[in-house]
């Protein structure tokens, strides 16, 4: 008797992606370098997000409203930076202070008069920001109509923006390789394969993450996708965009206030 594979559909691997998103934040927030749980929690994290990538590309493809599509990501990346950079930093992401403040890595400040206040401000944003860049980029790919020097520039420069956010530069690679080779799998785990050593390499050896090795888990993943939605609930639509920010302020009160 043949036995049945595991199949997943769309919304069952969401909320796995969402669960090791959860455990990759809780392990930036409360859990060193070094300690117990540091690789294995980072390690499961790293699943986000390229399956978010993979996500991306399945919405844009079947989207039957690119226009409103975006706007929805546009203004989820905007709603979900004060939280971000409360998780981050525990700080709003514009903040007026007296006195001379010492900014953390990644933050801009502007002394103001003679008073010595500071206007703080964290250029850092969330994934979703960096999904939407994503959107922005596989539209710009299809745009053949448009001077190559143009189209081209163009991604290069959602490249530079995407520096800003979370998973910056890699998911934009990651979508654009869904997308492009979406037809070819085989070229497409090449090429994804290829990305994810790069960013081994970097974050691997250079900032001792090791953990980034669990990019490879996302192939393995993605052989259960049955390609079927589940489903259609709104809920399961809007769930990510409110739970994103939410688990953000929720974990950074955790993280700067207890």
């Amino acid at each position: 008797m043949e036995e049945k594979r595991v199949s997943l559909n769309r919304n069952q691997i969401k909320y796995i992606v969402i669960i090791a998103m959860v455990i990759d934040h809780i392990a930036w927030g409360f859990v060193n370098y070094g300690q117990s749980g540091y690789f294995s929690m980072h390690f499961i994290g790293r699943l986000t997000g390229p399956c978010m990538a993979y996500f991306l590309a399945e919405g844009y493809r079947h989207t039957s409203d690119f226009q409103k599509y975006a706007k929805r990501l546009g203004l989820f990346a905007l709603l979900s930076w004060p939280a971000f950079v409360w998780f981050e930093y525990g700080a709003l992401p514009i903040a007026l202070r007296d006195g001379y403040v010492a900014p953390p890595k990644g933050v801009l400040h502007l002394f103001l008069s003679q008073s010595h206040k500071t206007l703080l401000f964290y250029p850092r944003f969330g994934v979703i920001y960096t999904l939407f860049l994503s959107l922005l980029a596989l539209r710009l790919f299809d745009r053949i109509d448009l001077p190559p020097l143009l189209r081209e520039g163009g991604l290069v420069g959602l490249g530079f923006l995407s520096v800003l956010g979370d998973w910056a530069v890699y998911d934009l690679l990651f979508a654009l390789c869904f997308h492009r080779f979406r037809k070819e799998p085989k070229k497409m785990w090449l090429i994804y394969g290829i990305l994810a050593v790069c960013s081994f390499s970097y974050n691997g050896f250079v900032k001792k993450g090791l953990f980034q090795l669990g990019m490879f888990l996302v192939p393995l993943l993605l052989f259960f996708y049955n390609e079927k939605p589940g489903s259609r609930h709104p809920f399961h639509k809007w769930f990510f965009y409110i739970f994103y920010p939410l688990h953000l302020l929720f974990l950074g009160w955790i993280r700067w206030r207890m």
